[in-house]
């Protein structure tokens, strides 16, 4: 087997994946991780030879803009409290423990080398939490506060990851030049993320076409990330500022084949970048094999105690800081996500796993120093860092469903149904209003007023049927039963044209672009 041969591998694992996870109640990402570690057991599956420089800029900037995508700025300026604790101090906290540990335990081990394996296990993944949390029906202030510490905890990871290395890599620290460096890494990369996001916005009104929109977004988290990167900026807060940006002013209300289009291509992409970077996570094992060779106990022994580490912080970190912004929260911000039990905060405790950005940096590590020594120590921490992205996301990947149940952990659906609700009632008053601004300028039969003012009703039973009162509701069921029905007739009728349009394509003469555009505009009438 070659490396396109193992590429394509991961691809149909990775659609695979998502369909038996579904059946057996497993994250698609910890299937992936299995599957990769099978293949790497294999005698016949070669290693993986992508260049670990590499691996950030080809999986991170798809996978941290199909994650945004799903929240908003709104979302992250209420939580900023809680995602500053998980998302900055914690890391910092980690980083620091982690680093005490290795240094006691790991015999030679430089504090800097230390350091730097501390950063790179330090963040949970952004994509795996995300991945579990929502195939869980977790309450969506636990998603969200997920979602929000995984996004930003790799900024200040890779950022103290790469301090860590350059004094590793040089033998000289400075505190200063390590804050300055922190600091001016966020405002290149916000700067970039926002010239970026507002150039692709006033590109894609040029460009109009929903395909060439679609394509766009697909190239501008990767130059985001790259401009930033090559500005000695953050390219992970690039990309978040730039898709922040896009989903916040990118958006047209009108446009509705180009957000149906989107929403399908975006969770293509994400379904099969997420799988692969997965699968390569489990395909380490070939490097953490060899790093063992006749020190097996040695190492499992060490990278057991900072799996504990990494763990047991994140628990009694969370404890506290979910006790201090419940506080702080009672007082001030009512807006806020926050866990609301200690079962809450559990859950929150076990979902922290971690995964691609850890395998990226430690990878990435440099073989040798500037002196033209080897870097210090770099076979044990490859094998430390495995064992514990292994251990965190196989593990508490495959228990955290079984965890939820167990501690009766749900979604709130009242709460949704509501604001579904209030959202329904909004939109059915904003048809209303629009129909009397064309009634004040348009003459209108009474008949066809009428059946407008229905319609607007309609629209808001269709989004939440509680709107309606129960004498209504049910008349409104009746008149849903009977529309079915009608829907139904066509849609058979329609199947039957679009048999018959296709069956034309291999005729002799057929034109097959002729064929075609008749065809998607029968698929477009299927849609309606």
């Amino acid at each position: 087997m070659d490396q396109l041969a193992l590429l394509f591998v991961l691809l149909l694992g990775a659609v695979i994946s998502v369909p038996v996870g579904d059946r057996f109640s497993v994250p698609a990402p910890v299937l992936m991780t299995l599957l990769g570690i099978v293949l790497a057991l294999l005698d016949f599956v070669p290693n993986v030879e992508i260049p670990p420089d590499l691996i950030l800029p080809l999986l991170l900037p798809p996978l941290l803009y199909a994650a945004v995508r799903r929240t908003s700025w709104r979302q992250f300026a209420a939580n900023k409290r809680p995602i500053f604790l998980l998302a900055v101090a914690l890391v910092f906290v980690t980083m620091a423990c982690v680093a005490a540990a290795a240094n006691a335990i790991v015999p030679g081990l430089p504090l800097a080398a230390a350091f730097a394996l501390g950063a790179l296990v330090a963040p949970p993944d952004p994509v795996a939490a995300t991945a579990v949390a929502g195939q869980l029906g977790l309450p969506r202030r636990l998603v969200s506060i997920l979602e929000g510490e995984g996004l930003f905890n790799d900024v200040t990871a890779i950022v103290l990851y790469h301090v860590a290395i350059a004094a590793a890599v040089s033998g000289t620290f400075s505190p200063w030049k390590a804050g300055l460096d922190l600091v001016l890494s966020a405002v290149v990369a916000v700067a970039v993320g926002l010239a970026l996001g507002w150039g692709a916005n006033k590109l894609m009104e040029l460009l109009g076409d929903a395909t060439l929109q679609i394509g766009l977004t697909l190239l501008v988290p990767y130059a985001s990330y790259v401009l930033a990167e090559e500005m000695h900026g953050s390219g992970v807060l690039a990309v978040l500022t730039t898709a922040l940006f896009l989903a916040e002013y990118g958006s047209d209300a009108d446009d509705v084949m180009t957000r149906l289009a989107g929403h399908t291509f975006w969770n293509i992409v994400d379904t099969l970048v997420t799988g692969v970077a997965f699968g390569l996570v489990g395909l380490e094992l070939h490097n953490a094999i060899h790093t063992a060779s006749g020190r097996w106990g040695e190492l499992l022994g060490w990278a057991a105690v900072v799996v504990c580490v990494v763990v047991f912080v994140r628990l009694l970190w969370l404890l506290p800081a979910t006790w201090l912004t419940k506080r702080l929260h009672a007082r001030r911000d009512y807006d806020e996500d926050i866990p609301v039990s200690w079962r809450e905060t559990v859950v929150m405790w076990w979902s922290g796993m971690r995964g691609v950005a850890s395998v990226a940096l430690v990878l990435a590590i440099p073989l040798e120093t500037d002196a033209g020594a080897p870097f210090p120590s770099r076979d044990e921490i490859i094998f430390i860092a495995f064992g514990v992205i292994v251990v965190t996301l196989v593990v508490q990947g495959l228990t955290l469903p079984w965890l939820v149940r167990r501690l009766g952990v749900r979604a709130d659906t009242d709460v949704e149904k509501e604001f579904a609700k209030a959202l329904a009632i909004r939109a059915s008053k904003a048809a209303k209003r629009r129909l009397r601004e064309i009634e004040e300028t348009e003459e209108l039969p009474e008949e066809l007023s009428e059946q407008m003012v229905r319609r607007a009703f309609d629209i808001a039973v269709r989004i939440s049927p509680a709107v309606a009162e129960d004498e209504r509701r049910e008349a409104y069921r009746e008149r849903a039963r009977r529309l079915k029905r009608v829907r139904r007739i066509q849609q058979e009728m329609l199947s039957a044209a679009r048999h018959e349009v296709l069956a034309a394509r291999s005729e002799p003469g057929a034109d097959p672009e002729v064929v075609d555009r008749v065809l998607r505009h029968l698929d477009v009438r299927s849609m309606r």
